[in-house]
């Protein structure tokens, strides 16, 4: 009830609460960081029954390029939640260029990590060797990932070039995709180059 002589002003509609992207995408999503946790919890064991040699092996590892690929990916990830942002606030062109940004830093990140694993190959170190056999297992899956991940982000892009498509779910699911693989990458970053 209100006083005489005051209005009531109409609450605006509440903002429908809900997960970005839909149920497959999750799915698929908790599917792959299963797959990868299991791969994580393996190469624990293996390093906890050769500490030393893991250690030892850790070492030829460039901490500095680590650093580097892990700050372009955490970039790319600001560079896709903009890009939503813009999104749904109608910014089409915007979203469009963040998205391009999103993918440039996934290529420079396989760039980055192409020059890495030369280097490192060409020190000797191989799939056969202990620690860098989960080295380049884990960061190979991983560089997998991330170009579906570049090829999803193009999805994107060519679905805001259609005036008639333009849904945001697309846009929505193919960043869900992106953050999963930054998500990955930061884990094993931890694991192999910092954990000693």
């Amino acid at each position: 009830m209100t006083a005489p002589g005051t209005t009531t002003r109409p609450r605006p509609p509440a903002r429908e609460r809900r997960l970005p992207g839909d149920a497959d995408m999750w799915v698929m999503i908790l599917g792959d960081l299963f797959f990868f946790g299991c791969y994580f919890v393996t190469y624990m064991v293996f390093r906890a029954m050769s500490a030393g040699r893991f250690t030892a092996s850790q070492r030829h590892l460039d901490i500095d390029i680590g650093v580097t690929n892990t700050v372009v990916l955490l970039t790319s990830s600001l560079f896709a939640a903009l890009a939503v942002l813009a999104v749904r606030e109608g910014a089409w062109r915007r979203a469009r260029r963040l998205l391009w940004a999103t993918g440039a830093c996934g290529v420079l990140f396989a760039l980055i990590k192409a020059y890495e694993w030369h280097t490192e190959i060409s020190r000797g170190h191989t799939i056969h060797d202990g620690f860098f056999g989960f080295y380049f297992v884990l960061t190979g899956v991983h560089l997998v990932h991330l170009a579906l991940g570049v090829l999803v982000l193009g999805v994107a892009v060519r679905e805001l070039r259609s005036p008639r498509g333009r849904r945001p779910t697309i846009v929505e699911q193919s960043v869900l995709f992106w953050h999963m693989v930054d998500l990955l990458w930061v884990v094993i970053f931890a694991l192999l180059y910092l954990m000693r």
